[in-house]
């Protein structure tokens, strides 16, 4: 999945199809955050800043240490697709933070590769009304996230698809 935005190079796709496929990983992020870095591809300081925030929090709230959690380019496998219930996601833009905490919930392997980003006038961006509606969406998402690891309490979002599990071989040969 690439977000029709134009911000992250499509060249990447087969490098993230390539780590899907070896059955390495079952998502595979393309994070701005590595590499040559958002700033110097003309992400605005307050999408910056809140992107580091956001993540941060859901670091902790996750117990992971991924340098983004909010990237536009991002890939699953098929199976990872039949046992997540994407469908009960929001249609807004949260629903790329509630697939990443059926994932995490899941237990799913989750690669990541660095994704150069390019902010300029023939690439979109969210605003800056409709970013805070996303950052609250992601800090309602982590305490629903908590609620389905460890309570008997599964939001609808958060409740797994049980008759698909994920199988591979991290064998070499």
């Amino acid at each position: 999945m690439v977000h029709p935005d134009y911000q992250c190079s499509p060249r990447l796709i087969p490098a993230v199809a390539f780590m899907i496929a070896s059955k390495e990983y079952d998502v595979v992020l393309g994070t701005r955050m590595l590499g040559r870095g958002a700033i110097s591809g003309g992400m605005r300081l307050y999408e910056f800043v809140a992107n580091r925030m956001l993540t941060s929090i859901e670091n902790l709230v996750f117990r992971r240490s991924f340098p983004e959690y909010h990237t536009g380019f991002r890939a699953f496998s098929g199976n990872a697709l039949r046992m997540l219930p994407y469908k009960q996601n929001s249609d807004d833009f949260i629903f790329d933070n509630q697939i990443l905490a059926q994932a995490l919930i899941a237990d799913l392997d989750i690669g990541e590769i660095s994704c150069p980003a390019r902010y300029r006038s023939d690439s979109s961006s969210i605003s800056a009304w409709r970013s805070m509606i996303y950052g609250l969406g992601v800090l309602i998402t982590a305490p629903h996230f908590l609620s389905a690891k460890y309570t008997r309490f599964k939001p609808l979002f958060l409740r797994l698809n049980k008759q698909v599990t994920i199988t591979r071989s991290k064998e070499l040969g």
